[in-house]
């Protein structure tokens, strides 16, 4: 390491840690010595012909400033064209998406984005609306998220307070001294003991050269921007969950109705076929044979039973509320009906609109910036340490213009012989750089993946289910026609046995296919990502405008323009300060 700092008298020193031979790692070898060389000889002629201090100073710092760009990594012309950083600019990296979705030619599929950003209102439900409010206010995965954003503007800020002077500090102290007599200066000092009573002020400032610190700045608001997304994204899976444990809720409530139904019909047949039986029509098996019947289908209620009540502890665990019985606030409700059509826009809508696509891509936003930060360390730092403050060994006089004490010196540190290990947090930094966009590039695939199952699956279902009613229907019919004939004495009660069972198989199929429908059209607006949008709906408190962050140049995430900047530290600091924790 190569450090220069000034003397007290303004003199230059120029101090060179042994072992100066190994320097400079990432040039060729036989490139090493004669840049070294040229360097040195350079520094050593321009500063005697530099003049003054002040002259040898602006010297030395325009030949460190032009022989770092030489042997760094970023070029000179490339550090002006992104204002005086090192290290690379983002762009987001190419994702690929279809150009449509695979089912766009079918009726129940628009192009269009749904305009109503609150797609479980077209259920037209209000019990489900009201979970959906409750599970917003009170959810406490989304608290966490909510306070980790917090965390995460907070820290933004304090990257940003690190551009400006890094160490400030008032100083007051009192001192008492005393000289040895024996030291070669002591002769000349008094001998007895004195006080020294001091106050000041400190600082310390290493300027951003190299864009270190603003790199620094840009890191943080890409991970500010990514804790947001990772909060909307919990949102989108808290409102898809709800309304995804509601309807299996509803279809479990649907089962249990459609089976007891079932068993009255069945208690019918029952008895119908004991009257026979007592005026010897017929044989004991068919009363057995109801009874097997009867005895199955109410077999089938406590199974259905038990998968609501699961259901509900799910709901509840949403609500942030302990298990409870949840069958008088949710009432009796039918399965929900699925609206007549979903409009998911185009595939490339994805990465505007899905928070965990938008994550990803502010992660790898973050990383880039920490390129130029390790990439920054292979240039010499300029820092200004500077001290201002009263000195007296009186307290009456310490506040007096005699008692005026300061300091002022800038300093130059090179970490040269360190080439090796900063060259080699760069390329850690790289590959994490590029491992982030693998994983990117991943997500927007894994999001039109999604996208395409919620579809296919809205879309088939439902049209299963427009079947299976049909099945209903006539199994239902084929049931009432064999009971006739069984009366009759045309068929036995085999027939109606195994009608009965083929119409319960089919009515609670087709409970499971309607829940389906509602289950794709949730999965697909959860693979669109939305419901996040009713984080915006929040009204107005003290500092909760949606103002924008500050902008860092040199920039160009380009699919999160298309997003509300994030709000500032109030808005998220009064959104939560109705979680706080107990």
């Amino acid at each position: 390491m190569i450090r220069i700092v000034p003397c007290p008298v303004g003199v230059g020193a120029l101090s060179i840690e042994p072992g100066l031979i190994m320097i400079w790692q990432n040039l060729k070898p036989r490139n090493r010595l004669p840049k070294v060389k040229t360097l040195v000889c350079a520094v050593i002629s321009g500063w005697g012909k530099a003049g003054n201090s002040r002259r040898r100073w602006a010297f030395l710092g325009i030949l460190l400033g032009s022989g770092a760009l030489g042997i760094g990594c970023t070029h000179p012309s490339k550090y002006w064209s992104q204002k005086m950083k090192v290290g690379p600019d983002y762009f987001r990296p190419e994702a690929k998406t279809s150009s449509d979705w695979i089912d766009s030619k079918n009726s129940r599929v628009k192009a269009e984005i749904s305009p109503d950003l609150r797609w479980w209102e077209q259920f037209n439900d209000p019990t489900l609306n009201e979970l959906v409010e409750s599970a917003y206010r009170e959810n406490y995965q989304l608290k966490d998220a909510g306070f980790k954003v917090l965390a995460a503007r907070a820290n933004y800020n304090i990257k940003v307070g690190q551009f400006m002077p890094q160490s400030q500090s008032q100083l007051t102290g009192y001192d008492r001294v005393a000289i040895s007599p024996n030291l070669v200066f002591g002769s000349l000092l008094p001998q007895k003991a004195f006080s020294v009573w001091s106050t000041g002020f400190n600082l310390s400032w290493e300027m951003d050269v190299w864009g270190k610190f603003r790199r620094n700045i840009e890191s943080s608001e890409a991970s500010y921007q990514a804790s947001v997304e990772e909060y909307d994204g919990i949102l989108v899976s808290l409102v898809s969950d709800m309304a995804g444990y509601y309807v299996d809720y509803r279809v479990a409530e649907a089962q249990v109705v459609s089976l007891l139904k079932f068993v009255e019909l069945m208690k019918g047949s029952l008895e119908v076929t004991e009257d026979r039986f007592k005026g010897g029509a017929t044989t004991q098996v068919d009363v057995e044979q109801a009874k097997l019947n009867l005895a199955q289908t109410q077999a089938q209620v406590p199974l259905y039973e038990q998968r609501a009540r699961k259901a509900a502890n799910a709901i509840c665990l949403l609500l942030g509320i302990a298990p409870e019985e949840l069958s008088e606030r949710l009432g009796k409700k039918p399965i929900p009906a699925a609206p007549l059509e979903a409009q998911p826009g185009i595939p490339a809508d994805l990465i505007r609109r899905r928070p965990d696509v938008r994550q990803a891509e502010r992660n790898l936003a973050a990383q880039c910036a920490q390129i130029g930060v390790a990439e920054s360390e292979l240039y010499p730092s300029f820092v200004i340490n500077g001290y201002l403050g009263l000195w007296s060994s009186d307290i009456n006089s310490v506040f007096t213009p005699n008692s005026l004490m300061g300091r002022l010196g800038p300093s130059v540190d090179w970490k040269i012989l360190n080439y090796g290990r900063l060259l080699n947090n760069i390329r850690v930094q790289d590959a994490k750089f590029q491992a982030l966009g693998a994983a990117y590039q991943q997500t927007v695939l894994n999001a039109g993946r999604e996208a395409e199952n919620g579809l296919i699956e809205y879309i088939k279902a439902d049209e299963a289910a427009k079947l299976q009613a049909k099945a209903v229907e006539a199994a239902m019919k084929s049931v009432e026609l064999a009971k006739i004939q069984y009366l009759e004495g045309t068929v036995d009660f085999n027939r109606v046995y195994l009608l009965e069972r083929q119409a319960i198989k089919e009515q609670i199929l087709l409970n499971d296919n309607l829940g389906q429908v509602s289950q794709g059209i949730i999965h697909t607006y959860r693979a669109l990502g939305g419901g996040w949008e009713m984080r915006l709906e929040e009204p107005a408190l003290g500092e909760m405008e949606n103002r924008p962050s500050p902008r860092t140049e040199g920039a160009y995430p380009n699919d999160y323009d298309q997003k509300p900047r994030p709000a500032g530290f109030g808005y998220w600091r009064e959104l939560f300060q109705r979680h706080k924790a107990p």
